[in-house]
């Protein structure tokens, strides 16, 4: 690996912690129950009603979620790399789909936060925002994105943590730590500072991924990958 690859890996790998920081700040930030979709006009007057209280945090909130879905998307292609051999394969799928999902996960996240707190802070009567609201998420535009989303959110993550579950390329435990840590943190509600320690298994393991990245990087050529995870060779 040349001087150029090894630089382009490690900044791959400083994705990891990035979006692992921008989705937990996003989530703390967020005022609790804003993090819903207001396909009905009762859930629209809730969240403006909350929205109007909070529209600059809300506008925070949504940079961050917008940021971190980015990295996540980065952060999928750096974690590819690391896998080898038997999931080499899986793992470009799953960076894909992961991918394209954080990418309508942040289209998704512009409706729920700034669009919210735009609504909620123009001169227009309440029952008015509330149905542009409505319009917006029930629109098919809307759906589209919001769905490959959550596609997005249950697969990828699987589909990576069993490819590096098969390639052996980080410790087995590592493999599960992500999967469960990414499904957890992309399911969170918003509810203040505390999800930070609902979050903290997603942070570890994106840390921990970015240090073997980062180690990786450092690696001679001709060294074979499985080192990283300290598998001892075959008989």
């Amino acid at each position: 690996m040349d001087t150029a690859a090894r630089t382009r890996q490690r900044i791959l790998a400083l994705f990891l912690p990035i979006a692992a920081v921008l989705y937990i700040s996003a989530e703390a930030l967020s005022p609790k129950g804003t993090d819903q979709v207001a396909t009905d006009t009762a859930t629209a007057l809730k969240l403006l009603a909350i929205a109007a209280q909070h529209p600059t945090q809300l506008y925070i909130a949504g940079t961050f979620a917008v940021l971190g879905l980015g990295a996540l998307a980065v952060s999928y292609a750096a974690i590819a790399a690391l896998a080898r051999n038997r999931g080499s394969v899986l793992a470009t799928v799953a960076a894909l789909i992961g991918g394209i999902g954080a990418f309508c996960g942040a289209i998704s996240n512009v409706f729920v936060f700034p669009n919210v707190a735009a609504a909620a802070t123009a001169h227009t009567t309440r029952a008015a925002a509330a149905q542009f609201l409505v319009t917006t998420f029930n629109s098919g535009f809307g759906h589209v994105f919001l769905y490959v989303y959550f596609i997005g959110i249950y697969v990828a993550p699987l589909l990576m943590g069993v490819a590096l579950w098969r390639s052996r390329s980080v410790p087995r435990w590592l493999a599960v730590l992500f999967f469960v840590g990414l499904e957890v943190a992309q399911q969170q509600i918003s509810a203040g500072p505390v999800v930070i320690l609902y979050m903290l298994p997603f942070a570890a393991a994106m840390i921990l991924l970015a240090a073997k990245i980062w180690q990786a990087a450092t690696l001679p050529a001709s060294q074979p990958q499985q080192e990283l995870a300290s598998v001892p060779p075959q008989q």
